[in-house]
This record gives C-alpha cells, structure tokens and sequence, in this order.
C-alpha cells in the first residue's frame, strides 16, 4: 500500500490495522543525540486512547509503547527509531455482521473498488486506530521543538452548534481538566452534556478543533509547492474524518478588505521584526513569519451511528446496516493530540529541511 510515509527530512512510516495485533511506526530523519522521553510518548498516547472517559469509545487500549530500535541509553542514534504498539482489547468478531456491506461514508466501497478486497475488521487501515502511530512519532517531534522553545497547543472550539469563545492563550492545564479537552470550562460543561444527548439518541456528532503554535522561528516553509500552510493543511487532511482546515483569517478574509487585512510591519525595541496584526497566521508566501501560526480543523459526525441505515453489499443488493460495537459519539476529543502530532512532524521536516537553505547553514 501507497500513501503510508509522511516527510520529506523527518519522515515517518506507520503500519497496522484497527483489530489486527498492533499498530507501529518507524521514523527516519531524527538527529543523533535527542534525549527519547518514553514517559512521555506514553502520555500524549494515553491522551488519544481509547476508552479515556464516558463520551468516547469504550474500547480497553492501555497503549503503552515499545521502542525497538534508534535509541541507546535513551538517546536517539540517529539510525530509524522503531515504536511499536500492541493492540491488546481486539474484538474483530464485531465487524463479522458488515463482512459483505458498505457501511454508508465509510472506505468500505472505496478500499473495495480500489484493492478488491478489504479488511471490514473495524476498517482496518481506513480505522483512526493508525492516528496512534503519529501520535507516538509527533511525541519526538515535540520533544525536539522543545529545545527551540516550540509549543503547540490544540483545544476543541466548537461541537455541534456550540461555539466557545476564542482563547487566544489557551492554558494546557484547562483542557486537560475536562474531557471535552475544551479551553474554556463553561462551554466544556455544555459540550460534554451535548455529545452525551447525542449518544444516547444513537447517534454522532462533529466538532472544530483550534491549534496555535508559539516560538515557530522566521524561515521555515519551502516555496512554491511545499508551503508550511500547505504542508499543515495536508497533514490536517489526512487525519480520519476532518472534513475543512483554513488558517489565519481563513474564510473570514473573503469579507474583507486589502486595507483592513494586511499585516503592517514593525520593529519592535530589540529590533525584531513583527506585525501589528496577524491575520496571515504566521505564515506569508507559504513560510513562517515568527509570529504565531494558528488554525481550525473541522472534523465530520464519526460514521458509525447506532440506527438502522440504507446500503448495499458487494453484490449490489439492498440491505440494512446497523451500528455495531465500541466508537466515538464524537471524534474531537480525542483528535486533538492527533492535530498537535501532526503539526508538530510538520514543524520538525521543515526544520530540518531550512537547514538547506543558505550556505551559513551548511558550513558553519
């Protein structure tokens, strides 16, 4: 199968299916030297595991971690670190009933059209199972943007018709404090209520999830194809169930106009150069500006609903799919270590990749 490497320097490659024995990753690109911090990764994976509280799936995961291979005495040797993840509460038999049927917006069809067979064992590869493996390879990213003083944050801002205000500073010890993984605990509260409504009635809901990143330097990003806000949206993209991403204004700037939208430069006491606003989100000409890059991901309804639902089998002959076994009512919660992974392996190839940019990189 194609499509399963992400990066260009820092590049990483995951295997495994949703109910096969595990899930796992092998990173390429990641210097010599970098202190791997196994609590960690097993802390930013426990933050997307499944089964973590009431309104997500109930599926039993501990996902704890193996590091194979890359690492000595807990430094990475600059070889291809191999982490791998045991799948310990597998239940494929769930999945037995939908063995001939496409379930409806799902990759059944597509992964049948595409291969001529497919793994119906709760989607197989299709399944946000995989999202563990970037997860665990986003977790090494952090912990080397740590050392440039990078931080990502990502927080739900939206479920359903439920908008939070917007936190421009939003506090990690906040979201983590509710299960909605929400930055501001009124609207946390209503949210958590809601996706519990929705549950019961048998069926899903969607959400938005905003990401800032702070500390990014001025630089990163190659013209013209591989553009840092493009490498971001199709990072974002490529995340099961998101459904939008824009970044900066956004949207929003279709409204506007060139004088109330652009960016005016100034230098600050130090001499640094920044922008009295920041609607380009960081990033102008496709590479970062130094100022905070911030973005939305929109995320669909999971697809799995607990009614009874139209389709078809392989035959082509009309049946009924009922929702069966353990899924979210709501996917964002447990998508926003997924958005901050994800932006932070963006982060780190382009990183790596600025270091090409100008002969003062390569001979010091």
């Amino acid at each position: 199968m194609g499509g399963s490497t992400f990066g260009k320097i820092w590049q990483f490659t995951s295997f495994g299916e949703s109910h096969g024995v595990g899930i796992g990753v092998v990173i390429e690109g990641c210097p010599a030297g970098l202190e791997i911090d196994k609590t960690f990764i097993e802390t930013e994976l426990a933050k997307r595991r499944p089964g973590q509280s009431a309104i997500v799936t109930q599926r039993q995961e501990p996902d704890t971690c193996e590091i194979l291979s890359g690492t000595m005495e807990g430094v990475s040797t600059g070889t291809p670190i191999a982490i791998w993840i045991a799948n310990q509460n597998q239940q494929p038999k769930d999945y037995n009933h939908i063995a001939d049927k496409f379930r409806p917006s799902h990759a059944d069809y597509t992964y049948t059209a595409k291969y001529g067979i497919r793994d119906y064992r709760g989607g197989g590869r299709s399944s946000a199972r995989e999202t563990a493996a970037r997860v665990a390879a986003g977790a090494i990213a952090k912990l080397l943007l740590k050392h440039l003083g990078v931080d990502i944050t990502a927080y739900v801002s939206q479920v359903g018709h439920i908008i939070a205000p917007n936190v421009d500073h939003p506090s990690k010890d906040t979201i983590e404090s509710n299960v909605v993984r929400c930055a501001h605990t009124v609207a946390a509260v209503e949210m958590e209520e809601y996706i519990k409504q929705i549950r019961k009635e048998g069926d899903t809901i969607g959400g938005m999830i905003r990401c800032v990143i702070k500390g990014t330097p001025a630089g990163l990003g190659e013209p013209v194809y591989d553009r840092l806000h493009a490498d971001l949206g199709k990072s974002m993209l490529s995340i099961n169930a998101v459904k939008g991403y824009d970044y900066g204004s956004g949207f929003d700037a279709v409204t506007m106009k060139g004088s109330d939208h652009n960016d005016a430069y100034y230098a600050d006491n130090d001499g640094k150069v920044k922008t009295s606003t920041n609607f380009s989100g960081g990033i102008q000409g496709g590479i970062s500006n130094g100022l905070d890059i911030y973005f939305r991901v929109a995320f669909k309804p999971v697809a799995t609903i607990m009614q009874d639902q139209q389709s078809v089998d392989k035959a082509g002959k009309d049946v009924i799919v009922t929702g069966k076994g353990r899924h979210d009512p709501c996917v964002v919660p447990r998508a926003v270590p997924i958005v901050e992974a994800m932006a932070a392996n963006v982060l780190v190839d382009h990183l790596l990749r600025s270091k090409t940019s100008k002969l003062s990189d390569v001979i010091e």
